[in-house]
């Protein structure tokens, strides 16, 4: 069986032929790259809905069945039995770490956490009260004005360089402009303590002072990062590709995804999540909403339900679930918000309404409810998801590198007007308007 398909052009008879490409997991793709060559035609494909825009060995999801999976590990694994550092080690260099590897490779990146000084002074520059993914979008690009002399990125070890030090630093830059925007002293990485842990350090530490940061605290977070470290061709990863296609430094590749996973239908839902859970205020109240969500003459969307990709229970979602619900005396999460998302998962979840839109909880639900229980401001949940993501935005980037690419460089349907200057004196014309050449 020849492994093409046809396409036939009922208008004039002409068939053409395209190869069919098939992937280690998922559906096989329709090689279309020279159908405008052959056919004179485009493909239309509102928001890429069944575009594959790349070849990637990274990231594996199936939305049908609920399936995520990093160059090959299931997520629901990965969360179980390894750290949000041994995927970060997964995903740049295409292996899970053993003891040594993942030991050395701590200590790397530990010594590359430090900021240069002269970067602090960018924080005077935003006003008060600026949203922290604006500043953090800003000294992504500005990384790249310390990093750019003499490095070549065509080289694998100088961008993994690249790599390694931009996760590094991440943390460091969210953690000082928080506390440069409650005006407390800056506190610098420490190097006696592990990657998660030191985010939580350097956000809650007074100099000269003990902080009690526990164990399943660390954990909590650890697995939040670790469940947004991927996930395949989103609205930000692509973002990331087709500003690199460009072959622009990857600072801004990263910068450009920033911007592209603050909007509130991407990576702020989180925060919306919880901001919606707060204007609901009480379980007697989430009939009420449920109601308005189902009525189409409602502007009211329910925060943290639904995929674009996702048509059953996202993996991600389970897993904070089972731990959100360990956690619940531990971390003193709110109760009156956990009881009224219990409420509200319960309904959607035997409502026919979201059941037959498979309209189930996605990653931000839960996530919001656990980064609250870890005292982060809720302005910061977004920058949360940057710190977790940024290692796949830079696997991908170098995924890219390695790879045959042109520009993105996607095409249009025309639907404008076709000549506007005859139809300009078209107009002229129909309405007698002569011109005498005074005001």
């Amino acid at each position: 069986m020849s492994n093409t398909v046809t396409l036939t052009d009922n208008r004039n008879g002409k068939s053409y032929e395209f190869n069919v490409l098939d992937g280690t997991l998922g559906p096989s793709v329709i090689d279309i790259s020279d159908l405008y060559k052959k056919t004179g035609f485009f493909t239309f494909d509102k928001g890429y809905t069944s575009t594959a825009m790349c070849s990637s060995e990274i990231t594996f999801i199936d939305g049908e069945k609920g399936i995520l999976k990093h160059r090959g590990y299931d997520i629901a694994w990965l969360a179980e039995n390894k750290l949000f550092l041994d995927v970060i080690h997964l995903l740049l260099h295409k292996k899970l770490p053993n003891e040594d590897e993942l030991n050395a490779f701590r200590k790397k990146l530990k010594t590359k956490s430090f900021i240069n000084e002269r970067m602090i002074a960018l924080f005077d520059a935003f006003p008060d009260k600026a949203h922290p993914m604006a500043v953090l979008q800003a000294c992504i690009a500005t990384l790249s004005t310390y990093y750019k002399r003499d490095m070549n990125y065509d080289d694998p070890d100088e961008y993994m360089e690249l790599a390694e030090r931009l996760v590094a630093k991440m943390p460091t830059l969210a953690a000082f402009y928080h506390r440069h925007a409650m005006g407390y002293p800056l506190i610098y990485p420490d190097l006696d303590r592990g990657f998660t842990e030191n985010f939580l350090y350097m956000m809650r530490a007074f100099p000269h002072s003990h902080v009690d940061i526990k164990p399943i605290e660390v954990k909590a977070l650890d697995t939040v990062l670790m469940l947004h470290a991927d996930h395949e061709q989103n609205a930000s990863t692509t973002t990331v590709r087709t500003v690199a296609s460009t072959h622009s430094h990857p600072y801004s590749c990263i910068s450009a995804g920033i911007g592209a996973l603050w909007g509130h239908a991407h990576g702020g839902a989180n925060e919306s999540v919880i901001r919606q859970l707060e204007a609901i205020g009480s379980v007697d109240n989430a009939d009420k909403y449920i109601k308005r969500a189902k009525d189409k003459n409602d502007p009211f969307r329910l925060m943290g339900f639904g995929h674009r990709v996702y048509k059953s229970y996202d993996p991600r979602a389970k897993v904070l679930k089972g731990l959100r619900d360990k956690l619940m005396d531990e971390l003193d999460i709110d109760s009156n918000l956990i009881k009224i998302a219990n409420r509200i998962e319960k309904i959607a979840l035997e409502d026919e309404y979201f059941v037959s839109r498979n309209l189930y909880p996605n990653v931000d639900f839960n996530s919001g409810l656990i980064l609250r229980a870890l005292k982060i401001p809720t302005d910061m949940f977004a920058v949360m998801f940057v710190i977790g993501r940024a290692p796949g935005w830079m696997a991908q980037w170098m995924e890219l590198k390695e790879q045959t690419s042109k520009i993105v460089r996607p095409r249009q349907l025309y639907l404008g007007e076709t000549d506007a200057l005859k139809t300009h004196h078209e107009n002229l014309q129909k309405t007698k308007i002569e011109y005498s050449g005074k005001q």
